[in-house]
């Protein structure tokens, strides 16, 4: 058991420990923001912008330019789904859960092509390019743009998205070093799929509380 212990959290033997406090507590409020999403519910914001300040912050120690810039713009997109996710379609009901029209797909496409072509243009710029994993963080950085997007615009298709981004952050994760953020992604990825099946049992249902 030690020995797996070791192989699994070795990554952290010279980290310093308001690091890993601080990670951890941001992947509690991330597993928190996801479950909360997976009910419809709005406390899935302000968690999430817990989280992601705190990513953030961690991210930018680490250099991960690709990885900072995407929980930058969760944060963002935090303030613009609470703000949509509040609006009503009648004087006591929110806007449902919808499924994305062809016109958001194809800007979803826009959007991660554009997001992917920025994120290169910064790895240049500051000269990060490191193989493999700088093209993986370009790729999961368009997957989650367009996921997050979706998701403030309360459309079924963002866990497709988070899907896709989240297994293949799973190993990725792990191997930058971030062993705890790695499990956070397997959760995750598990999550989303439950969350998928719940919005969708749930499409174009009008809710007349978002806390539940």
């Amino acid at each position: 058991m030690s020995l797996i212990f070791d192989w699994l959290f070795s990554e952290y033997e010279n980290t310093p420990t308001h690091f890993i406090v601080l990670e951890i507590i941001a992947i509690v409020f991330g597993f928190l923001s996801v479950l909360f999403s997976k009910k419809d519910n709005i406390l899935v914001f302000p968690t999430g912008i817990v989280s992601t300040l705190i990513f953030v912050y961690i991210l930018y120690q680490y250099s991960l330019l690709g990885d900072m810039m995407i929980n930058a713009y969760y944060f963002i997109m935090s303030i613009y789904g609470w703000y949509i996710w509040t609006r009503k379609v009648d004087a006591s009901h929110f806007i449902p859960i919808q499924k994305a029209t062809p016109r958001e797909n194809i800007k979803s496409i826009f959007i991660f092509i554009g997001t992917a072509i920025f994120v290169s243009v910064v790895y240049e710029f500051f000269d990060k390019w490191e193989g493999w994993i700088s093209y993986m963080d370009v790729l999961t950085t368009g997957i989650f743009f367009v996921g997050m997007w979706l998701m403030a615009k309360k459309r079924l298709e963002n866990w497709i998205y988070w899907i896709v981004g989240d297994l293949i952050s799973i190993p990725l994760y792990y191997y930058k070093g971030l062993t705890f953020t790695s499990f956070q992604y397997l959760l995750f990825t598990i999550i989303a799929v439950y969350g998928f099946l719940e919005w969708k049992k749930n499409l174009n249902k009008p809710k007349e509380t978002l806390l539940k």
